[in-house]
């Protein structure tokens, strides 16, 4: 079992570097940031989690600039997006980044994507809400192509080019490995389709999720496929659900860490590794 931090890097909290510093020299294996470009100030969209949307959702930081600090200061920590809004990014911008940034790392990138839920935010960016999940799929398909070919084209509904040259390639090979947010039935079909792992949300079912991870490995052997990884978030640490986790087949945790200043971060994550080791 591996065990990670997922969280929000703001103006307010700690920063990139000693956040990042902090977390391997504890023994933490892997660090999952937030993304939101912004919040419009209309509110449309009811917030997941209930109630009024906490500050730090139009505070974050870029995750890859954060990511490529945290690279320059780590080296083992495993960098990740939990999730990118990719349905609010240029594919073509956004493989050249995600490249950069393995190469840069020496080969640490994880991107975790989603089709996000704000819809307002994403009409900002020119994303049809209704549309969302296709185009998901075409960018990550656009991405894979440019990171795997010399000369790289795609033609599809919502992206199109034509043959192309970009470098740098990533370390990764074939690429770094996509993993797919959310907990939906679809979100199987989605990593089967065009992931390579799956990051689900702690559910108050563990049996449930179980059936779920069985399912998802069952359909990849189908095709061919080896082992799935699947990561999940969770807060806070509870050592009787971390060892029900692993039964079930749970590669990683990812244990949310509020968005705290810097000695306050510390004395959480120094609270926590108790908890999970």
């Amino acid at each position: 079992m591996r065990y990670g931090v997922a969280t929000f890097v703001t103006d307010e909290g700690i920063a990139p570097a000693p956040l990042g510093r902090a977390l391997e020299e504890r023994g933490l294996q892997s660090l999952f940031l937030a993304e939101h470009t912004h919040i419009p100030v209309s509110r449309e969209t009811p917030y997941p989690g209930g109630g009024e949307l906490p500050r730090i959702y139009y505070r974050t930081l870029d995750p890859f600039i954060t990511l490529g600090v945290v690279a320059a200061v780590t080296e083992r920590l495993t960098l990740g997006t939990g999730i990118a809004l990719v349905i609010q990014r240029d594919p073509i911008v956004l493989a050249k980044e995600v490249a950069s940034l393995d190469l840069v790392s020496g080969g640490r990138v994880a991107l975790g994507v989603g089709a996000g839920w704000n819809r307002e935010e994403m009409r900002d960016h020119g994303t049809d809400p209704r549309t969302r999940t296709k185009l998901l799929r075409e960018r990550i398909l656009a991405m894979k192509e440019i990171w795997t070919k010399d000369e790289a084209e795609f033609h599809g509904e919502f992206v199109d080019f034509g043959p192309m040259y970009s470098w740098p390639k990533p370390v990764q090979r074939p690429h770094p490995p996509i993993l797919i947010g959310g907990a939906a039935p679809a979100a199987l079909d989605r990593v089967l389709d065009y992931g390579d792992g799956w990051m689900p949300i702690y559910p108050r079912d563990v049996q449930e999720l179980g059936a779920q991870i069985a399912e998802l490995r069952r359909r990849g052997a189908e095709q061919g496929r080896e082992h799935i990884p699947v990561l999940v978030y969770m807060a806070p640490p509870r050592p009787d659900v971390v060892a029900r986790l692993a039964e079930i087949g749970v590669d990683e945790i990812l244990f949310a860490l509020p968005t705290e200043p810097e000695p306050a971060t510390l004395k959480l994550l120094d609270e926590m590794i108790p908890l999970i080791s």
